[in-house]
């Protein structure tokens, strides 16, 4: 979802991008190298003529229940691709001095009504501790001298796409409402946002560390969900859907939709990048409009 855009604007800023896949990709003008993370394999000439690294691998946290191996797969996805990286970079002796890698407003947990920051410690249960693991690894390129900056995302919102897809289906089915008590926090961001954000850390060298990847206005399930239905022309039933029923559906997948991160976006404010979306019914009216 962001690796598409985001190559289509660097080169439109006049970078060169190459990208690593599983498989053989054929789009053009952008070269493409194979890996297999789990295999530990590596096409060693990817990193030649690169300065920049952009981390955006990982397996879907939604796509399956979560059981133990299910689990593993999501860690390991994230921890094993940053190793393998940094492990090419020493063995090709690459010029990198930069490492921007995707993190997420998981880190922290379900944190209630509690203003978060990057000052934050990070929360308990497994989105936090996935998160933790993945910065961890990315912060490898430190003890080489490379910057490195973690963005960790919130829900990012975008026509036919990711949460927004998930989000929308039983609403345009006359079937929305409010997941578990409502109240709990939603960190959001428009895709246009999200691409900004990482051409901006890519050419801004002050850019280090962690930032929260949202809006600067999180709102509630219940608000989100009310909005997506007005933008969508349906109604939303005047009662939840049970932490218990989300639970029986989900497993314990279920504490993705059910956790409150309510996030500051004041780190990412102070420095240059100026968000196209601040409220949700722009961000919603630009994708549906």
């Amino acid at each position: 979802m962001i690796g598409k855009k985001l190559t289509h604007a660097l080169q439109k800023s006049g970078h060169t991008v190459a990208i690593l896949s599983r498989k053989q990709n054929d789009t053009p003008l952008v070269k493409s190298y194979l890996w297999d993370v789990y295999h530990n394999q590596i096409d060693p000439e990817c990193m030649k003529g690169v300065d920049t690294i952009i981390h955006l691998a990982g397996e879907n946290i939604a796509e399956h229940k979560w059981t133990n191996e299910r689990k593993k797969q999501i860690i390991d996805s994230r921890v094993l691709s940053a190793n393998l990286l940094y492990k090419t970079i020493k063995e090709t002796n690459a010029k990198v001095s930069s490492f921007i890698s995707a993190s997420a407003v998981g880190y922290y947990g379900d944190c209630g009504d509690q203003i978060l920051t990057e000052d934050n410690p990070a929360g308990t249960g497994f989105m936090a501790d996935c998160c933790k693991q993945w910065e961890a690894t990315a912060d490898q390129g430190l003890q080489q001298g490379i910057r490195v900056v973690k963005l960790r995302t919130g829900v990012i919102l975008a026509k036919d796409e990711g949460a927004l897809a998930s989000l929308e289906k039983p609403i345009k089915l006359f079937a929305g409402a409010p997941l578990g008590s409502g109240k709990q926090w939603v960190p959001w961001i428009h895709i246009d946002d999200v691409v900004g954000i990482y051409t901006m850390a890519v050419e801004n060298d002050r850019i280090s560390g962690a930032y929260n990847m949202c809006a600067p206005f999180p709102v509630t399930n219940a608000t989100l969900t009310k909005t997506i239905a007005k933008q969508l022309h349906r109604p939303v039933w005047p009662f939840n859907v049970p932490e218990i029923a989300l639970k029986m559906m989900l497993g314990e997948m279920s504490k993705v939709v059910i956790m409150s991160t309510n996030t500051s976006a004041q780190k990412l404010l102070s420095t240059d990048f100026r968000f196209k979306y601040t409220q949700l019914e722009d961000a919603l009216s630009d994708i549906y409009g």
